[in-house]
């Protein structure tokens, strides 16, 4: 791994110099992408280059004790005992940065939340994951930002999008996407029996217009007005903007906004980021597979995530996780369950990598 190391400490050096190049600083997707990969491997070579600093430093405590007897050898095999298992810990956090990075992970995120099997109970378990969500984002000191939503009759959401910007937060958030199921009496059942209703989340990285190109006519926009629960207007004016992408069909339509242009460039970006997760699902060869295992029907079936009140538990079926803390977690504590799903990933990652960046 050392030979890697001085690899990448010659593609950073290289990478730098790009990103004083004019040609490259006139061309913003250029730009972006290799300021992207100067984040990279910064990290990468900062971690690599103390672990063989660390090495060195254990090389050296050896070379000492050589030459050394009684108090003086004893200090110098702490030395050297503290610099060995420096170097084991640098060693593996830097076998795992090697591992292949997602190429969404310097993204911010958009996910939208729908009401599933259940009904009202539905978009209600739905408002309440969007205010899970928002309260995590709020933990971790991130900014959010309403793209759109759609109320149901009794103050849920039969779908909400939104976006997150921040540090690591496809990281964070990317295994978020599936059916959560919820197992709870609803406020409409008067016999106090435990219904189980669901939502599904999908979570998409953000595009730059650069990167999705829109061809405009390509696109097949309607306007109406804005409606409230029941369909009731709650605008006198045909703000709300529908855009339908013609080649794949893909609908996004915003109403929040009181412009008809604030919610067709919400829209939009709601749409190059699907767009985009199509695209990236196609070079993979998977056919927007993932986006599809990620709602899958939306079925209480195909949960990926339980959260039952009566008992206070939640489980994610992905890596067998329960805890029994699910106000805390609904109050925005999830990173219990992210870490250990990150944990998962980056062990199945550990298992068949390549050590390629």
């Amino acid at each position: 791994m050392l030979h890697r190391l001085q690899e990448l400490e010659e593609e950073l050096a290289h990478v730098e110099s790009q990103l004083g190049d004019p040609q490259v600083m006139s061309d913003r997707a250029r730009f972006v992408e290799v300021s992207r990969r100067h984040s990279q491997l910064a990290e990468i070579v900062e971690v690599g280059s103390a672990w063989r600093s660390a090495l060195d430093d254990a090389a050296a405590a050896r070379e000492m004790a050589e030459s050394s007897n009684g108090d003086e050898l004893i200090e110098v095999r702490e030395m050297e005992s503290v610099a060995v298992s420096n170097a084991e810990i640098l060693e593996e956090k830097f076998r795992v940065l090697l591992l292949p990075r997602d190429p969404n992970d310097d993204r911010n995120v958009i996910v939208e939340i729908r009401g599933a099997e259940g009904g009202q109970e539905a978009n209600l378990w739905a408002r309440d994951l969007f205010e899970m969500y928002r309260a995590y984002v709020n933990v971790k000191g991130w900014d959010i930002e309403v793209l759109g939503s759609h109320l149901s009759d009794m103050g849920g959401y039969s779908d909400v999008a939104f976006l997150v910007k921040g540090d690591a937060v496809w990281r964070h958030l990317k295994h978020e996407g599936g059916p959560h199921r919820v197992q709870r009496v609803p406020i409409t059942e008067s016999q106090g029996r435990v219904h189980t209703s669901s939502a599904t989340v999908t979570v998409l990285p953000e595009a730059d217009e650069v990167e999705v190109d829109i061809d405009p006519n390509d696109l097949d926009i309607d306007t109406y007005r804005s409606s409230g629960p029941g369909g009731q207007s709650v605008n006198t004016t045909d703000s709300a903007v529908r855009v339908t992408h013609v080649p794949t069909g893909l609908v996004v339509s915003m109403q929040d906004e009181k412009s008809q242009l604030q919610n067709k460039a919400k829209a939009l970006r709601v749409l190059r980021a699907r767009l985009l997760k199509l695209r990236q699902d196609e070079q993979a060869s998977d056919q927007a597979a993932q986006k599809r295992d990620q709602v899958k029907g939306g079925g209480r079936a195909d949960k990926i995530r339980t959260y039952n009140f009566k008992e206070s538990r939640v489980t994610d079926h992905r890596i067998g996780l329960t805890l029994y803390k699910l106000e805390r977690v609904l109050a925005g504590e999830l990173d219990e369950v992210v870490e250990q799903l990150m944990i998962h990933e980056r062990q199945q990652q550990l298992e068949v990598g390549d050590g390629k960046v």
